[in-house]
């Protein structure tokens, strides 16, 4: 190949696959469900005309679709599925076809020609004017990006900026992507650099290259998603890096409310690999109180001797790394059809480095969704070290309630949170409180969407948060280990405290920022108690 013709892009278009001026890619794995070629991102809708192809991707879940379904069949449509990725392509897919038959009809009158008037359309056609007739209805998360056949392209943020967008302009390029230091590694830029969509805004790009960020849908609360930061975003994010080190921060005082500052038998480690950074900022809150008490222990000496001073500044935070994850899995995200066989082979331990039965085990974890890593694997594994006691800690709070708005946590009976909820409800014979629940989500569903409230925090309203706490940690307890557990989680205070600009906490305190959280809330309940193993929404 002519090194020459590395420079002409018409002919590396014609001959090299991939290239384009405008292009979207979308990683996506999933949490809920199998992992099939038809949940694959982007989706294509296909049209003769140019101006009327329209390609989608997106982080996104509507709670709904069920309503934006049948908006489509009162048009004449007959959509191949009920899913929020079909419905929402085909409902912006259907103002799209109007915008460009509104033009069509307004030039046609003049004497122009159909090729002409294709020409108009792709300079003329308004982007924004089609995204807030197509998503005026939306209820849910979501940051999705588009492109139209002839080159104009958008990416759409929701009105509470749930799910997060980033995006870098200059007179070359224009980029877009959940997370910022995948722009800042991709294209070596200064953080300073790289600007957040903001909420209910619509970054659109035109066919020669024009770039601006329009209002779309008025902006309501800012509710970002706290899990992204505790666990889902780089934590190469100086931000989220900042984050996640106070959040484990915080938690220094109740674990050494409950070792009773016991430092010289107490050792802290942390799993899996994601809560590292939390490590970090547990070791400075350990670190910090230590040398505290040091002061005060030195200050109350009556004589000061060598020794006694050697003996208190020789105490020290005992850090190790003992729990290995061998492989780059991330059990939390795989389908449910393997997770269970993946928890049981990816750890190990270091041996030699815990005192039997003398030393207790202090073991951070950024969240605990379902308890099954906990039981299956860590626990037993950890207890090879024959430690007086083992401690988990999650760098989360709590969570209770499912996700509806991108990370598609979906079914609340597998939650351990949930499951310690229940569980307590009927050691102390009150399996009433189940039954009215139920009673009153079905209820629920009778009402107007905006009417709806979540029911379902009445199941934990009977319960002190350690008390939940304590009966997890009875829950995850595998058969056969006979060492003492404790588990402690992040506060929901905590965790505002540590992402004070994140404040969306649904999954950990049942306030969900749309109305079709509570509706997705209630739902999940319901299936749960019908025992129907399906999302709910």
């Amino acid at each position: 190949m002519p090194p020459e013709k590395l420079s002409q892009a018409s002919w590396l278009k014609d001959n090299f696959p991939y290239l384009g001026e405008v292009m979207l890619g979308h990683l996506r794995y999933g949490t809920h469900g199998a992992n099939t070629i038809e949940n694959v991102h982007p989706f294509l809708r296909q049209n003769n005309w140019i101006s009327r192809n329209l390609v989608l991707a997106g982080n996104f879940n509507l709670t709904n679709v069920d309503e934006l379904f049948n908006e489509l069949l009162d048009l004449g449509q007959y959509p191949k599925e009920i899913s929020d990725t079909v419905t929402v392509l085909e409902k912006i897919g259907h103002f799209l076809d109007d915008e460009v038959q509104r033009l069509h009809s307004w030039y046609k009158p003049d004497g122009y020609s159909n090729q002409e008037i294709n020409d108009l359309i792709f300079k003329n056609l308004e982007i924004s004017r089609l995204l807030k007739r197509a998503t005026k209805k939306f209820d849910g998360g979501y940051v999705m990006a588009g492109m139209i056949g002839y080159g104009d392209s958008f990416i759409l943020r929701d009105p509470n900026g749930i799910r997060p967008a980033f995006y870098y302009a200059d007179d070359e390029i224009v980029v877009c992507a959940s997370e910022r230091p995948a722009i800042q590694t991709t294209f070596d830029l200064h953080i300073n650099q790289i600007k957040e969509l903001q909420p209910g805004h619509a970054l659109i790009v035109k066919k020669d290259g024009l770039t601006s960020e329009q209002l779309i849908n008025e902006p309501r609360e800012k509710t970002s998603c706290s899990f992204e930061r505790i666990y889902f975003s780089r934590g190469t994010d100086k931000d989220i890096y900042i984050e996640r080190k106070k959040l484990g921060e915080t938690l220094a005082k109740p674990i050494l409310e409950l070792v009773n500052y016991d430092f010289n038998h107490t050792v802290f480690s942390f799993v899996p690999n994601t809560a590292e950074s939390a490590f970090f900022g547990l070791s400075k809150g350990l670190r910090d109180i230590l040398l505290t008490l040091k002061k005060d222990r030195i200050l109350q000496l009556k004589t000061t001797s060598p020794k006694d001073l050697e003996e208190i500044l020789q105490e020290t935070v005992r850090i190790e790394k003992l729990c290995v994850k061998e492989e780059k899995l991330r059990t939390f995200i795989a389908d449910d059809s393997s997770r269970s066989d993946m928890v049981a082979h990816v750890y190990d331990v270091t041996y030699g480095i815990v005192e039997n039965d003398v030393d207790t085990l202090v073991l951070l974890d950024d969240s605990i969704v379902r308890g099954t890593t906990l039981k299956n694997s860590i626990i037993k594994i950890i207890a090879r070290l024959k430690p007086k006691k083992i401690i988990i800690v999650s760098s989360a709070p709590q969570i209770r309630y499912p996700d509806c708005y991108g990370i598609d946590m979906s079914k609340i009976g597998e939650f351990v949170a949930f499951k310690a909820a229940i569980s307590l409800l009927k050691k102390n014979g009150k399996e009433n409180v189940i039954q009215e629940v139920y009673e009153a989500c079905k209820k629920q569903e009778l009402l107007p969407i905006d009417q709806m409230t979540n029911q379902v925090k009445k199941i934990y309203e009977p319960f002190s948060y350690e008390e939940i706490s304590s009966q997890i940690a009875k829950i995850v307890e595998p058969k056969g280990v006979n060492i003492p557990l404790n588990i402690i989680f992040q506060t929901i205070e905590g965790l505002h405290e540590a992402c004070p600009e994140h404040k969306g906490d649904w999954y950990f305190s049942g306030n969900y920022p749309t109305p079709g959280g509570n509706r997705v809330v209630n739902r999940a309940f319901i299936n749960y108690i019908e025992n129907k193993n399906e999302r709910a929404y």
